[in-house]
């Protein structure tokens, strides 16, 4: 179907001569239709995958990748069971925790917050808090010292800053001669963190597990250990390993189950957006069903010689799938190369355009992300080119069937 001449009469047919120049216009405006719906199409891809790595990455910062806690919520004689875990293969560290939520209150200002309980040195091992610290350190916290490390919203809410004291309020309660009273204790403020993440910065406060285990009456328990894995997209298998290897005595959760709706909507979202998208490179590449039936209106002589010469019905096909083609692959390489360049620029594109125009697209006292990441996945880009030129060959059909229908006999009868 596709012999050296059919290529070469298609090829011969995207050169315009001066009284077809209007075809070689509507085929320019083809090829940089599709040319412009590919650059959109990778480009916003890849900053759907920069902000998706993005948030992934401070949700993680703060969050286990596997947590482990006994069927009753506690976990006891939480060293031995660690050193088990660390003897698997998958496990990189671990670190116990105590968990709850509690009441904040500074002055006239109160607050829920989740509170957490770690060890300091055990923390790096299983998250980035000890690298989001923006005043004091983890090791400022001390058995015994009743201090507690603050997001910065929920910091700035409260109205505190380091070194002032507030009262953490316990759900657990007191039987006290003048009736049931809640527990309260006296805390102070060591360090203020952010990860970026309202979640985390508005709601979370973290002390030292011994405070933690006093302020909860856990005595020497802890919630759990929380572990850092060597693949965290591969945390539920490893997660279900653990749980079938540890004969399903403890509770085994991975970041997938608590933060799934999160992400499952960002997936949701990236798969509208490509659809939406696509139906600009779809609407584009149908140009060239117009293109196509201009040529071939243009070209009826043409096409009626060369049936008479012998061409077949398949080859005079062949001839305009070639010409389509030839559209389809110039504007795909052409978007190609343009939303790979953007795509890998954006992250000095956009400061570049906020500093021309002075403006800013996304303000750091609204956004949390105040730039706007970028990350290219190749797979993204060559499913892109992909599916635009089964487009635009799916365009070339119709006009090159109705091309393959000409009967010479009638087209030649009146020339």
């Amino acid at each position: 179907m596709f012999k050296p001449l059919i290529l070469y009469i298609g090829l011969r047919y995207t050169r315009a001569k001066r009284r077809t120049q209007f075809i070689s216009f509507i085929t320019l405006t083809s090829v940089l239709g599709i040319a412009l719906g590919v650059t959109a199409l990778i480009t916003v891809l890849s900053v759907m995958n920069g902000f998706e790595a993005e948030l992934r990455e401070r949700i993680l910062g703060m969050t286990s990748h596997t947590t482990i806690t006994g069927r009753d919520g506690t976990l006891q004689q939480w060293q031995q069971l660690e050193k088990k875990l660390l003897d698997y293969p998958h496990v990189e560290g671990s670190a116990p925790y105590v968990r709850g939520q509690v009441m904040i209150n500074a002055g006239r200002r109160v607050s829920g917050a989740a509170l957490r309980g770690i060890l300091p040195e055990y923390e790096p091992k299983v998250s980035e808090v000890a690298n989001k610290m923006t005043f004091g350190q983890l090791s400022d916290l001390s058995a015994g010292g009743f201090g507690v490390i603050l997001g910065q919203e929920l910091a700035s809410y409260l109205g505190v800053i380091k070194g002032d004291k507030v009262t953490v309020i316990s759900p657990q309660v007191n039987s006290t001669p003048a009736g049931i009273l809640p527990r309260l204790k006296r805390f102070t403020v060591v360090g203020i963190f952010k990860v970026g993440m309202y979640e985390y910065d508005r709601n979370m406060a973290i002390i030292h597990i011994a405070d933690a285990a006093k302020l909860f009456r856990l005595g020497d328990a802890v919630s759990g250990l929380r572990l850092r894995l060597d693949d965290l997209f591969n945390a539920p298998r490893i997660s279900q390993s653990l749980a079938s290897k540890l004969y399903y005595e403890y509770r085994v959760s991975d970041w997938t189950k608590a933060h799934s709706n999160f992400f499952r909507a960002i997936k949701t979202e990236k798969r509208v957006m490509f659809i939406i998208l696509l139906l600009i490179v779809a609407v584009a590449s149908f140009n060239i069903v117009s293109t196509l039936v201009m040529v071939v209106t243009d070209k009826r002589c043409d096409i009626a010689i060369l049936k008479t010469q012998g061409f077949s019905n398949l080859s005079v096909m062949g001839v305009f799938i070639v010409l389509g083609g030839i559209i389809g692959i110039v504007g795909i390489a052409l978007g190609t190369l343009g939303g790979v360049v953007l795509a890998l620029n954006i992250e000095t594109i956009v400061p570049a355009i906020e500093g021309f125009f002075d403006v800013q697209f996304m303000a750091a006292d609204v956004y949390y992300i105040s730039d706007v990441p970028s990350k290219l996945h190749w797979a993204d880009v060559y499913s892109i080119a992909g599916i635009a030129f089964l487009l635009s060959l799916l365009a070339t059909l119709y006009p090159a069937w109705q091309a393959s229908r000409i009967n010479p006999a009638e087209v030649l009868r009146y020339e």
